[in-house]
């Protein structure tokens, strides 16, 4: 992760599920993410909403044939205060995998609005990413 994506090494985020329709990370509350507010920076819970996306999206990318991703959008609900740690879940690895399949059927691109949403150690919601995907089949 430090040579791919150092911001997330340094903010601590952490892989703690991946499957092909599920993805888990994590962020923690410390003083490389917190905010004046004491809590998570909305930055670094953006990287952790990102990423469980994302990885799903990498996943289906190497199982074929090259395929560009972008996000293109972000949408986010934040409903109580982000402290200790935070693990964000996306589990739209279906809508993903299809996504891409219609891209290298067709070669035109696709998107897809994959939610991730944190939870805190309580179990209670935190915030609700909704981040737009576009693939592209390469040529």
């Amino acid at each position: 992760m430090l040579r791919s994506l150092p911001m997330a090494y340094l903010a601590g985020l952490r892989v703690r599920s991946l499957t092909l329709e599920e993805a888990t990370v994590t962020v923690p509350f410390k003083y490389l993410t917190k905010n004046p507010f004491r809590s998570i920076y909305f930055a670094c819970l953006s990287m952790a909403a990102e990423m469980a996306s994302g990885l799903l999206a990498m996943m289906h990318v190497q199982s074929g044939s090259p395929v560009s991703m972008l996000v293109v959008g972000m949408e986010a609900e934040f409903t109580k205060k982000a402290v200790g740690l935070i693990a964000f879940t996306s589990t739209d690895g279906a809508a993903v995998a299809q996504a891409m399949a219609e891209s290298r059927q067709t070669g035109e691109g696709r998107t897809v609005v994959c939610t991730s949403t944190g939870l805190d150690q309580a179990g209670d919601v935190v915030a609700i990413f909704r981040i737009t995907w576009s693939f592209r089949a390469k040529k």
